[in-house]
């Protein structure tokens, strides 16, 4: 299976405006009709003594959306050395809003408002693609108005995003979601075969690194 090609079909969806790029490069882990994920080459740094996998996604995309709730139920299992980090991707300028979105809502400590901001793009079909909409969602859901601004526009939060930016691009990230496991695989439903098949194969990886 052909992951440029086929991330990228899946990523049309995301956003009306979404655009990928891909500045590095991968090698196959297994021949290309088997492979269930893709090595990451060269290798990424990741938390030291911890079995990092990283989440990427976009609020915006509809397969990331589905993911969601297998990825919160998946997370409940794992043991203390394995840490799992999402990373919201801003393909380009127009996703930046919802990037920032999340790195808010983790600065303030809400994030059980994540999930809620899924159900309202995809189930509500409420537009929060502006900084305007978010705020308005955000005061809707019970945050003070002035705080979350505060933070939307702190100089951590923009910090947090670059660094989202970095991730992508240093993943060479082509489309959502797809999961990293300990800086060296990554996998998604084009490569895994599902959304399931998604959460299973990044914890064959996850045993695979723990060596078990």
């Amino acid at each position: 299976m052909n992951f440029l090609s086929v991330s990228r079909l899946l990523g049309l969806v995301i956003a009306a405006s979404a655009v990928f790029f891909a500045p590095a490069s991968f090698a196959q882990g297994a021949p290309a009709a088997k492979a269930k994920y893709l090595e990451i080459n060269p290798a990424q740094p990741t938390e030291p003594g911890k079995i990092e996998v990283l989440e990427f996604f976009s609020y915006a995309c509809p397969h990331c959306a589905v993911l969601e709730p297998l990825m919160e139920k998946w997370t409940k299992t794992l043991p203390s050395d394995v840490v799992v980090k999402p990373v919201p991707v801003a393909f380009n300028a127009s996703m930046k809003p919802m990037q920032i979105l999340f790195y808010t809502l983790e600065a303030m400590n809400r994030m059980d408002l994540h999930g809620k901001v899924f159900i309202a793009i995809h189930d509500e079909k409420k537009k929060l693609f502006t900084k305007a909409d978010i705020v308005a969602w955000a005061t809707s859901q019970g945050l003070d108005r002035a705080k979350f601004e505060s933070v939307y526009d702190s100089f951590g939060v923009t910090s947090k995003a670059q660094r989202g930016d970095q991730l992508t691009k240093s993943y060479n990230v082509q489309g959502t979601p797809s999961l990293a496991v300990g800086g060296r695989f990554i996998t998604s439903p084009s490569e895994a075969g599902g959304y399931q098949e998604t959460i299973d194969v990044a914890a064959g990886l996850v045993k695979q690194l723990r060596g078990k």
